[in-house]
């Protein structure tokens, strides 16, 4: 009787979380895939060069997935061919935890992406979360007999259901934008605000003194003691934007982005950047309709200044551009190239290059 109430909780904390974590990626998938890259990249250099070859397919990884994480989640609660679901839940949470162990121990990847932009933990956060998640499918993988095995076609049909409900949602936040923002730049949000902490950032110093460490909440003016490390005790008040800046050969444009009204087209990497006529149509037609407006149209992307000129002379555009990194980028929008309307640094809109807007739309974001 025991072990049966602890499997059952064991199903509900694991089928609920996995079922939660996958909703979240589902609803950004292109995110989960960035942070498959970061991996990608770092097993490339730290384990071997195969890796490297992965970025190619790591959106259909994300994908597959966080779909799974959805449809497992769902096996294990409704009971459906559960004893296949925690093995399968096994293979995926040694995955996962040698993730998230592997960036905690060497300081390479900062966040798991585990719930997306939507919870942050730290490197070992998420790998604690792991082990607990591993302790309970491994329980449960252990006394699999006497899980309860329901071959039911509500349980079989609610499974697929959600395989398939999930590969569509998936699909449509690619080839569109996420159905729920939760970055830093969301919609609504006032930039240069979010670059201000929200309250004075307060340090304490470590000092040493003739082999003691003292701890002073202000640095101290004595010179015979010597610094060790200092430490924020209030990273709640630290900035939610700390890494957006615009640039080009003349210097630096991010003040300057972030007055007045803006149309920013956009992109990690010009280089794949793949329009169809149509849709360069619609984009050049909404450039147009700002000229001579006081809309100033540009064009942001994280690569050179060479490749920028070459895809505006290519599609017959005549707008200012300039550098940003590509993380931030990526981060603004998951569209290469998407389009964002600002207003005194304020976001007003974030469309993906598919949903372009007519310039009558387009002119009615801002304020008169």
């Amino acid at each position: 009787m025991i072990i049966k109430t602890i499997l059952y909780i064991a199903r509900l904390l694991v089928g609920g979380l996995f079922v939660f974590s996958g909703l979240i990626k589902v609803n950004d998938p292109v995110g989960t895939s960035i942070k498959m890259e970061e991996y990608f990249d770092v097993f490339a250099t730290d384990i071997s060069p195969l890796f490297e070859h992965l970025k190619a397919i790591s959106l259909p990884i994300a994908v597959i997935l966080v779909i799974l994480e959805v449809a497992l989640g769902i096996m294990i609660l409704v009971g459906w061919k559960v004893r296949t679901g925690v093995y399968l839940l096994l293979l995926m949470i040694l995955f996962f935890t040698f993730l998230t162990f592997y960036s905690a121990y060497f300081d390479k990847v900062t966040d798991c992406g585990c719930f997306g932009d939507a919870i942050k933990l730290t490197p070992w956060e998420s790998f604690y979360k792991d082990l607990v998640l591993l302790v309970l499918i491994l329980l449960m993988v252990i006394f699999r007999k006497q899980l309860p095995e329901k071959h039911t076609a509500f349980g079989k049909w609610l499974t697929l259901g959600s395989f398939v409900i999930s590969l569509i949602l998936a699909i449509v936040a690619i080839r569109n934008l996420p159905f729920i923002d939760f970055r830093a730049f969301k919609e609504g949000v006032n930039i240069p605000q979010a670059m201000e902490p929200s309250a004075n950032l307060e340090y304490s110093y470590l000092m040493r003194k003739e082999g003691q460490i003292v701890e002073f909440d202000q640095y101290p003016t004595d010179e015979s003691y010597e610094f060790v490390e200092m430490n924020l005790l209030n990273p709640e008040a630290l900035p939610k934007i700390s890494d957006f800046a615009i640039w080009n050969d003349n210097g630096d444009h991010t003040e300057e982005m972030l007055s007045g009204k803006k149309l920013l087209i956009l992109s990690p990497s010009i280089q794949k950047v793949d329009l169809s006529l149509a849709q360069m149509e619609k984009i050049s037609s909404l450039i147009n309709a700002f000229q001579g407006s006081d809309v100033q149209v540009a064009l942001v992307a994280a690569s050179s200044e060479d490749e920028m000129r070459q895809f505006l002379r290519d599609n017959g555009l005549q707008i200012g551009h300039y550098m940003a990194d590509a993380t931030v980028v990526k981060t603004i929008i998951r569209s290469n190239p998407g389009l964002v309307f600002l207003e005194s640094g304020t976001v007003l809109g974030k469309y993906h290059f598919r949903n372009t807007p007519d310039p009558e739309t387009a002119q009615g974001l801002f304020s008169p």
